[in-house]
Parts: structure tokens; sequence; C-alpha cells
């Protein structure tokens, strides 16, 4: 029976301790066009479907700004940040309990307001501001999308 159970314990060790990866996304990063494909394809698609897609795009767009901003290339960093910002307006419009991936959105939200409090604690003094504002505006966001998500 000592046995079993340290097989088990073992087993359950192992597993929690491989790494989990999202399978929907890459490393690479997005290109421009990519990001303006994108806006054009959320902004033309049907309302139940924009959440989801303004919440890649604001992912997408989080990605680019932490890899410029890790380059060095503050200005366009910052000129990211701010359409991330107009973006997440946006979505809090789409929001709406008939969203086909709402709970996708609010996990894809999750992760960027995580990717965004990284790039906080990395930033210098002089650039905290813009993004203190962009992380607050999508962690509001998210936490909108999730209190849609329960009302389900």
């Amino acid at each position: 029976m000592r046995t079993v159970v340290r097989f088990a314990a073992l087993l359950a060790l192992s597993i929690a301790s491989v790494p989990v990866c999202a399978s929907s996304h890459d490393n690479s990063l997005p290109t421009q066009e990519a990001l303006d494909a994108l806006e054009a394809r959320a902004n033309q698609a049907q309302p139940r479907d924009q959440c989801f897609l303004y919440a890649e795009l604001v992912h997408q767009m989080t990605e680019l700004s932490i890899h410029q901003y890790s380059a060095g290339d503050v200005g366009k960093a910052t000129g990211m940040l701010k359409q991330i910002q107009r973006i997440a307006q946006k979505i809090h419009f789409t929001i709406s309990g008939n969203d086909k991936r709402l709970k996708n959105a609010q996990l894809l939200l999750s992760r960027t307001a995580f990717r965004l409090n990284e790039m906080l604690h990395a930033s210098s003094y002089e650039d905290r501001p813009i993004v203190e504002q962009t992380l607050a505006q999508v962690t509001q966001i998210q936490n909108a999308t999730m209190m849609e998500v329960f009302q389900k």
C-alpha cells in the first residue's frame, strides 16, 4: 500500500511540475500589418465575436510593446500603449452576455494585465504613468468581462 501511495505522490508531483504552455499562442511577435489586419477583422466582426478579437489584439499589442520597450524603443512602446488604451475602450463597449468566447477573452485579458504588470516593474520612473494607466484600464476591462462570465 505504501508503494502505491508513494507512486501516486510521485506521479502527481511530476505532472504538476511540467510547464503549461498555451497552445494557441506562439512566441513570435506580430508585425504592425498583422495588428492592423486583426483590428480591421475585429471592427467588421459580428458583435458576439468582437470582444474576443479585441482582447486578442490588445494581447498582441502588449507583447509587441514590451518587446519594443526592452529593445530601447520607448517612443514606439509608448505609442503602442496609447493604442492599447484606445482598443480597451472598444472592448468595454462590446462586452455582452451573448459573446461567443467571453471566457477566453477574460483569460487573455488576465494574461495581458499580468504582462503589463511585469512591464511596469521593469519600466523606468519616467515611463511608469503610461504603463500604470494602461494596466488600470486593462484590469478594469478584465474585471468587467469576469463579472459578465459569472453572470451567465
